[in-house]
């Protein structure tokens, strides 16, 4: 798959539409120009959510309502699909060739990976930031799985709003256990859906990791909140039971404490935990590992690829890791590069699109072969 082009209306500073090429796309230009900016719109329109913000709200352009993504994705199947994500406020919409579609359906048109130094979190952040990482990629596989996860997110909140009553005595604990019965068959049920999507992802990203060229040493692991409490092949069981018997340190906390929202992933580099102890580099190199294969799982699912954002690469990478990436993903995926540097990239110049980026306008530059054959300088 690629994305054909892209334009917005009141999105942060941008302005315009782009036209973009299927290989390799860099963005280059001075700071603060707008060049993360074109990625955000891409994931968003990929995704309805921003790698940069929980509140899609703030990428409105001050002064303004609403923004508009449109966009125009090409799949395997040679149909091109115009999407477009409208964004207000407090709310979303989706649409498919000027239809609104439910996220579950808008999902499935477009896929995007992306590498950013807030993504590092995955690698050396909290569990939140993992769970995300694996609930994306089981998205990119079975688009239904978000009902699933937001379902899941609707008993939780329902749950902790009935937990915090109890604790300020509002509700007696008798009461309590009979009220929250109901959302803990749902927590059950969905739980398990979820622990074993999980599961089963980290099972494909294992063997991926193991016939990858950028393994390294690299293993994963899900590590489940249950784990050591029972039998985890048998997960409704377990967790029905670990329900039961924390209900009261559930009251006392005002928490739900028993769930697959309590899980996480563990990343070793030969068997060491790379948060704990891994370097910098060392970390920068899992995260792109872990991105390659997830795109690889993708491919084994779809027979196509994912589209791939890169971000301040040349902050992140060093120029031997770069190449070494960039000439992976040549021919396989849609790839985006922003960099402050366009003179990093000078080796790629016969194979890749370069765009400046200006005061949020991208600006794409003649293409080189003609521009040289213009100039006389190739037969």
């Amino acid at each position: 798959m690629f994305l054909r082009s892209i334009e917005v209306d009141n999105f942060r500073n941008l302005t315009g539409k782009v036209d973009w090429a299927s290989g390799l796309n860099i963005l280059y230009g001075n700071n603060g120009q707008g060049k993360t900016n074109w990625l955000e719109a891409i994931q968003i329109l990929a995704h309805a959510k921003s790698f940069r913000t929980h509140h899609l709200y703030e990428t409105i352009t001050f002064g303004e309502t609403a923004t508009l993504i449109r966009g125009t994705a090409h799949r395997g199947d040679s149909i091109d699909r115009d999407l477009q994500v409208g964004i207000q406020r407090n709310t979303k919409q989706t649409f498919i060739n000027g239809k609104r579609e439910p996220l579950a359906r808008y999902l499935a048109q477009l896929h995007a990976v992306w590498f950013t130094a807030d993504e590092l979190e995955v690698v050396r952040g909290g569990p939140d930031a993992r769970r995300s990482f694996l609930d994306r990629g089981v998205v990119s596989l079975h688009p239904s799985y978000i009902q699933t996860l937001n379902d899941y997110n609707r008993v939780i909140k329902q749950k902790k709003r009935l937990l915090t009553q109890a604790g300020d005595g509002t509700l007696s604990c008798d009461a309590l256990a009979d009220l929250v019965e109901p959302w803990n068959q749902q927590m059950i049920l969905l739980s398990a859906q979820i622990h074993r999507a999980r599961v089963e992802y980290v099972q494909l990203l294992q063997e991926a990791l193991e016939h990858s060229l950028f393994g390294d040493a690299l293993s994963i692991r899900y590590v489940s909140s249950l784990e050591s409490k029972g039998d985890l092949s048998n997960y409704e069981n377990l967790i029905a039971d670990r329900l039961r018997l924390r209900l009261q340190a559930e009251i006392f906390a005002g928490a739900c404490l028993i769930g697959p929202h309590r899980d996480d992933l563990e990343i070793l580099f030969r068997d060491r935990n790379l948060r704990s102890f891994g370097s910098s580099g060392q970390q920068r190199s899992a995260l792109i590992t872990l991105d390659l294969a997830a795109i690889s799982v993708y491919h084994s699912k779809h027979q196509d690829y994912p589209i791939f954002l890169i971000d301040d690469v040349d902050a992140e990478l060093d120029g031997s890791r770069i190449e070494r990436l960039l000439e992976y993903l040549d021919g396989r995926t849609q790839t985006f590069v922003t960099t402050s540097k366009r003179s990093h990239f000078e080796r790629f110049l016969q194979r890749a699109d370069f765009y400046e980026v200006c005061a949020g306008t991208a600006i794409a530059e003649p293409d080189f072969s003609t521009a040289k054959m213009r100039a006389g300088n190739l037969v």
